[in-house]
């Protein structure tokens, strides 16, 4: 896809600049949460409390979070060294943002998913548009707030995802803990 003409202009680079700046900021507090993760890692409705028996579900979670918050933080850090630009993969940084969105049961709004992109507006909703036609998200309006819109992963975006990010934690990658 060509991106149009005017992504050049400064108003589009000072708000792409603060878009990633954001991010940036989005990632760094991106912490761990003091509350237990339900036991199905990857479903997203209410579970129970199950303080009182922990299992292998909420330690693999626990670890799956962990290592999707170390490759966002490597991801951004790479623009320490390079300029951003050479990075822009906003369709990977809208599927990690989502699972991890997904793990903590959390909605994500297409202006978040957007922030999330590291890219100008423009350029995240095609690819939100993209991805939502080939199936990989899923949109759902607010019943609070019928303008709002809510993106989040397919089950088996979710479920491919998931098997990714566990591969990769297996591999044993430390830079990427926590």
């Amino acid at each position: 896809m060509s991106e149009p003409t005017d992504e050049g202009s400064p108003q589009l680079r000072q708000l792409s600049a603060e878009v990633d700046r954001i991010a940036r900021a989005l990632a760094k507090l991106s912490a761990p949460k003091a509350s237990e993760p339900p036991p199905n890692i990857l479903e997203r409705r209410h579970q129970p409390d199950r303080r009182a028996q922990p299992d292998r579900r909420d330690t693999a979670r626990a670890e799956m979070l962990s290592t999707i918050r170390g490759i966002i933080r490597a991801r951004r850090m790479r623009e320490q060294f390079f300029n951003a630009d050479l990075f822009a993969d906003p369709a990977w940084d809208m599927l990690i943002d989502l699972l991890h969105a997904r793990l903590e049961q959390r909605p994500v709004a297409v202006s978040s998913l957007c922030i999330a992109a590291a890219v100008p507006p423009t350029t995240a909703l095609r690819w939100i548009k993209r991805l939502t036609d080939e199936g990989i998200f899923v949109r759902t309006a607010d019943p609070l707030d019928g303008r709002r819109i809510f993106i989040d992963l397919s089950d088996s975006a979710a479920e491919n995802m998931s098997a990714y990010i566990q591969q990769i934690g297996r591999m044993g990658f430390a830079f990427l803990q926590d």
